[in-house]
């Protein structure tokens, strides 16, 4: 069996090491977005179901003899396509929807090596059977999660840092050698056995067992699962990283979670228990409602918490469902064939087909009502009356628990909890009473009767009482997306995220404005009123760095030249005056589109405004090429308060570009302002390489709530600039302490040194 364990392993652990690695080459050319990961993910999903599909034909049509030599020809021509470093050539030369471009850069660059490690664990646990008859072979897809979890773990904890992309890159490519040989041992295995059986496709071998076959539901359900596992994955890493705080590594928390479900699920049936699983599905579910309907009122870890607990939940419901409909080993490749299928469908729903026909991230709300939903079919398709008994078992405890999520048991003495909870449950229930009383009510109906009291056995309203609870959570999901819109005037949504423009003081002309969200991050804020309308705001105010460097250039009075990373709502245009320039780089067009329909300050500003679309990196690149050099007295990099930050944005090779097109005694401006990263270190080791002079600005606590506190860092070579009393009597000196971080470079850079 080792050799099997060790190929499985060693071909998961290749599988999930490659995604971050080639992330690493291309996410800098599309602009650092999540939505990248997202579209690779649809793209690791896809080639998976690809590469289980040609186990499954593989093992069905082929005798095993021919099955080995089709696979080591495979494996041999995957080992000449080596290295997996794509071609410069695939960067992007102008903005829009990427998709895609990444999908064709990765089947060029990745394809064939992925195909043929993403079919090993059907084909190998197949090769298995043959060799091994009567030993069950579904631990062995425990061991190939355990595989995707490790390589998941230890690439932003080790390998990111400690190796650079190409030290990487070599290894990936030894570790794939390696599998290769091992992968031939046992390939000569299997043909040992075709030769002893006479080259039989191997059904013999199955030691006699004639099982029953799978009806067609059953079938149908070994794809609806991993479709709801796959969207609930999908949608509860879209809801942290994009929504709630995009931190990084949180999207490596849900992947986790979705693989150890598949561990628990695989390796034994006691790990899965129905009962308990229904009844904590609902008290995760209904926390999920209480998140969404507090939104960023609710504390981070709660949030973290409360969707990941969810996610875990749902997943085992669906990972444990899935292993109890298991076929015997003769269906065991039509299995994962359609497992795969499931979660590669789940994956073009969330990547592909959500943003274009939602304008909100309501994956998540749809996933979890249909898994309710499945439930309850599963209640009144088998009449299970326990199952039932815990979904109602777990109403009432999350009745119980609900008013107890209210307190702030952080920042309260124990006496002050007690007192918290009181009036919590007091004013919970007070304005709650007749949900509470329907469901008690509903749950009195469906398990009592009059005559005979509790019910101990199967009625079908007990089913009913499951599908209730799928029915009253869409109304709960509806009331939540319209208390959500309440104050929306314009939504979209497209590969980048989600833009809000929200309207607030409506009634009050003084204090009437619209501000642009993107997820949880301001992109900028302006009043309707005219006269306040010229007004920096957010982080823009005259007090910060970048409202200091404009108001104080050194020098002759003369037009200058702006360079601005990032639009949002054109908030810095304020600064231009007559005859200035202001070049904008925006990679998303739809924040174009709002910043002109929606606010005014690129139409109000006295300079010349030029928005240029695409990565603001590469635009910068393909302009130098053409002989393009725009000699900045500023240039804003204002890319990073999303903590989703493009971190090709802050390298040695792009500091050296914006040096390029600046004039000699111009200054940048960094905007560092940062809820989970301390970018300080990473910026201040690009100016000591290059050479330059810098002070860090930090807003005290503002006089106005319109404008925030922030942290600028200014990097120029004109000491007397950055000697004026405007900006030292201002700027902090950075602290003494030894830089860890070492210098960014677009070969080796990690956030896991940066984090708060």
């Amino acid at each position: 069996m080792l050799p099997f364990a060790l190929t499985i392993f060693t071909g998961a652990f290749l599988l999930f090491q490659v995604q971050p690695l080639i992330g690493k080459y291309i996410l800098p050319w599309f602009g650092g977005s999540p939505g990248v990961w997202t579209t690779c993910m649809l793209f690791f999903q896809a080639l998976l179901l690809g590469g289980y599909a040609y186990a499954h034909f593989s093992t069905t049509r082929l005798t095993p003899r021919r099955q080995v030599l089709v696979h080591l020809a495979l494996l041999l021509l995957a080992v000449l396509l080596l290295p997996i470093t794509p071609s410069e050539s695939w960067k992007p030369t102008a903005g829009g929807d990427p998709v895609l471009r990444i999908l064709l850069l990765l089947t060029v660059t990745l394809g064939l090596p992925y195909f043929v490690l993403s079919s090993t664990g059907p084909l190998l646990q197949h090769w298995f059977s043959l060799t091994r008859p009567g030993v069950s072979p579904y631990r062995l897809y425990a061991l190939s999660n355990i595989g995707s979890l490790l390589a998941l773990m230890s690439y932003p904890f080790y390998f990111e840092w400690a190796f650079t992309r190409q030290q990487q890159a070599a290894l990936w490519s030894v570790g794939l050698g390696v599998f290769v040989l091992v992968c031939a041992y046992c390939a000569l295995q299997v043909r040992k056995v075709a030769v002893g059986a006479g080259g039989s496709a191997g059904e013999g071998a199955q030691g006699g067992e004639v099982p029953a076959p799978p009806s067609f539901a059953d079938k149908l359900m070994w794809v609806v699962l991993p479709v709801i596992a796959s969207i609930l994955l999908l949608a509860t890493t879209n809801k942290l990283s994009q929504d709630v705080a995009v931190i990084p590594f949180l999207w490596v928390l849900p992947l986790g979670l979705y693989l150890l479900t598949f561990i628990l699920c695989f390796d034994h049936a006691r790990w899965y228990n129905r009962n308990l699983f229904a009844g904590l599905l609902v008290i995760g579910i209904g926390v999920v409602c209480h998140l969404l309907f507090a939104d960023n009122g609710a504390p981070l870890g709660l949030q973290v918490v409360g969707y990941a607990f969810t996610l875990f939940v749902a997943c085992m419901v669906c990972h444990g469902e899935l292993y109890r409909l298991k076929p015997a080993t003769t269906q065991l490749t039509a299995y994962y064939l359609s497992i795969a299928a499931g979660g590669a469908l789940g994956g073009l729903l969330v990547g592909v087909i959500a943003p274009l026909v939602l304008d909100h991230y309501l994956e998540l709300q749809l996933g979890l009502w249909g898994l309710t939903y499945l439930m309850g079919y599963v209640c009144l398709k088998e009449e299970n009356r326990q199952l039932s008994l815990s979904a109602a078992f777990g109403i009432l405890t999350l009745a119980a628990i609900m008013p107890a999520l209210e307190v702030n048991v952080v920042s309260s003495g124990w006496g002050e909890v007690g007192e918290e909870l009181v009036d919590a449950y007091r004013s919970f229930y007070a304005e709650h009473w007749k949900e509470a009383a329907l469901v008690i009510g509903v749950v009195l109906v469906c398990f009592f009767d009059r005559k005979k009291g509790f019910l101990r056995e199967w009625q079908p309203r007990m089913g009913g009482f499951v599908m209730f609870l799928a029915l009253a959570l869409a109304v709960t999901f509806f009331v939540e997306l319209r208390q959500a819109s309440r104050f929306v005037i314009e939504g979209t949504r497209n590969f980048y995220g989600m833009l809000k423009v929200v309207e607030y003081n409506a009634d009050d002309p003084s204090t009437h404005y619209d501000i642009l969200l993107h997820g949880g991050t301001t992109h900028g804020l302006q009043f309707r009123d005219p006269l306040l309308s010229i007004l920096p705001t957010t982080y823009y105010g005259e007090t910060s760095g970048v409202g200091r460097a404009s108001r104080n250039f050194t020098g002759p009075a003369q037009p200058r030249r702006y360079g601005l990373v990032g639009l949002g709502t054109g908030s810095l245009a304020t600064y231009g005056e007559a005859g200035d320039l202001m070049r904008i780089y925006e990679i998303n067009p739809e924040v174009e589109r709002l910043a002109r329909s929606r606010f005014r300050y690129l139409e109000q500003s006295a300079s010349t405004v030029e928005v240029v679309l695409g990565d603001a990196r590469l635009s910068l690149e393909q302009e130098l090429i053409a002989g393009q050099r725009h000699e900045f007295d500023l240039l804003a990099l204002d890319a990073f308060s999303s903590d989703a930050i493009p971190v090709h944005l802050l390298t040695r090779e792009a500091m050296a570009l914006y040096l390029a097109h600046m004039k000699a005694d111009g200054v940048i401006a960094v905007h560092i302002s940062n809820r989970y990263l301390d970018l300080e270190p990473v910026v201040e080791n690009l100016a000591r390489h290059f050479g330059l002079g810098f002070a860090i600005i930090n807003d005290g606590e503002p006089e106005n709530w319109w404008v925030y506190r922030t942290t600028w860092i200014l990097l120029s070579r004109n000491q007397a600039f950055l000697d004026q009393a405007a900006i030292t009597d201002f700027s902090s000196a950075p602290p003494s302490r030894e830089n860890e971080v070492g210098l960014w470079t677009d070969e080796q850079a990690s956030l896991f040194k940066v984090l708060r």
